[in-house]
């Protein structure tokens, strides 16, 4: 380890250790001013929410957690650990710590509003031997060789930005994607990346990982478990090919909701429609999602016409798909949930992509746990009454 490095992740553990014990007294003022714990009513409100676990990982997933902190503070955010690039595949190959890039991501997206530590953890180094890295993730790094485990790390993460809810790693065991498409094997989140719209078959090596038992755990005590949004083949089916965590999804009683991405992702799931996602979804998990969440709203054409030359095309429903979904036991749920970026960006920016709408996706998830909570046979958080 060269010295620019080792210097760097000594500062940013002492820039952990000074902000953890701080932390104490921070909250603690924070919890006087407000007359005690529920002396808000807004903070009343998130800790009555729902009991929601989101299953994923990269941007759609954060996406999503976005918008649910505004709606309760019971979340907590499953992520997969397959990923293998940019600054997570570097630290993962160079330290053997497992990807920390996605956990830092969904962090980031349940801190509070007014926690400052948000800007810095994103901020990317662009020169040196950290260029390429951002700060969030030497952070998770720093604070793992200082625990000697990934998932205390990023637990004392979650403490330290305060967020509202939890993120956990599905498992802390290093895990490798694997499958088969046409003759031959392929290994590795970019090769199945590649390869995805070929495949016909996916697993992970070794063998028999086990999920962390808060993960089992927060399975259990869910009202509503939702997968996506996000990649299919390295998001979302990664942490359904871990046996014990696929088994605890369909054992659970709460309903799971699928949310489909807003376009294809080229050579992953290009030439794919939502029928598809759905049924690889369900295979991965042993049972067919309760609710598929399918944006209705119409794709620009500026952005239409960018995309189709990538090999995308928009995630829509017609009447025949449809009636497929409803024939596989799917409730659809078609909301308009795109977020368009701002005019200058849709007049030709390249750069430019489209999202959920976190707000929008986030009300709906809200209002469908609502609906159980009144309906005759759910429970959206533990302790409920189970009304038969």
């Amino acid at each position: 380890m060269s010295w620019p490095v080792a210097f760097a992740v000594g500062m940013f553990t002492a820039f952990f250790l000074l902000f953890f014990f701080d932390l104490r007294l921070w909250r603690a003022a924070r919890v006087r001013s407000e007359g005690g714990p529920f002396g808000n009513a807004a903070a009343r409100r998130l800790s009555m929410g729902p009991y929601v676990v989101a299953v994923g990982g990269g941007t759609g997933l954060s996406t999503l957690l976005k918008g649910l902190k505004k709606f309760t503070r019971n979340i907590t955010a499953v992520v997969a650990v397959t990923d293998e690039g940019g600054s997570s595949g570097r630290l993962r190959t160079e330290w053997g710590v497992l990807p920390p890039g996605d956990v830092r991501n969904c962090i980031v997206a349940l801190a509070e509003h007014d926690n400052e530590l948000k800007r810095l953890l994103d901020f990317r180094f662009d020169r040196g031997e950290l260029a390429g890295h951002s700060l969030g993730n030497l952070l998770l790094l720093a604070v793992s060789e200082l625990c000697g485990d990934f998932s205390v790390a990023v637990e004392q993460m979650n403490h330290l930005l305060a967020i509202r809810g939890k993120v956990l790693p599905v498992t802390t065991e290093t895990i490798t994607l694997a499958g088969t498409a046409g003759n031959r094997t392929v290994r590795g989140e970019l090769e199945i990346s590649r390869n995805g719209r070929l495949l016909e078959g996916i697993w992970l090596e070794p063998e028999g990982a086990r999920p962390l038992p808060e993960v089992l755990q927060a399975v259990e005590e869910a009202g509503l478990i939702v997968l996506g949004p996000g990649s299919l083949f390295t998001s979302v089916i990664p942490n359904l090919l871990l046996p014990d965590f696929a088994r605890a999804l369909r054992e659970a009683p709460a309903p799971k909701v699928y949310v489909c991405n807003l376009m294809t992702q080229p050579e992953e799931t290009e030439g794919m429609d939502v029928v598809r996602h759905v049924e690889w979804v369900s295979a991965a998990l042993g049972k067919v999602p309760d609710y598929v969440v399918v944006n209705s709203a119409s794709i620009p054409d500026a952005f239409a016409v960018r995309y189709r030359l990538q090999g995308a095309e928009a995630l829509l429903l017609d009447a025949r798909r449809k009636k497929k979904l409803e024939r596989l036991g799917c409730t659809i749920l078609e909301l308009p949930m795109l977020s368009v970026p701002d005019a200058e960006a849709e007049a030709g920016n390249g750069n430019a992509v489209l999202r959920h709408d976190s707000a929008k996706l986030a009300e709906r998830i809200f209002r469908l746990c609502r609906d159980l909570e009144e309906g005759p046979k759910r429970r959206i958080y533990p302790g409920a009454e189970r009304r038969v």
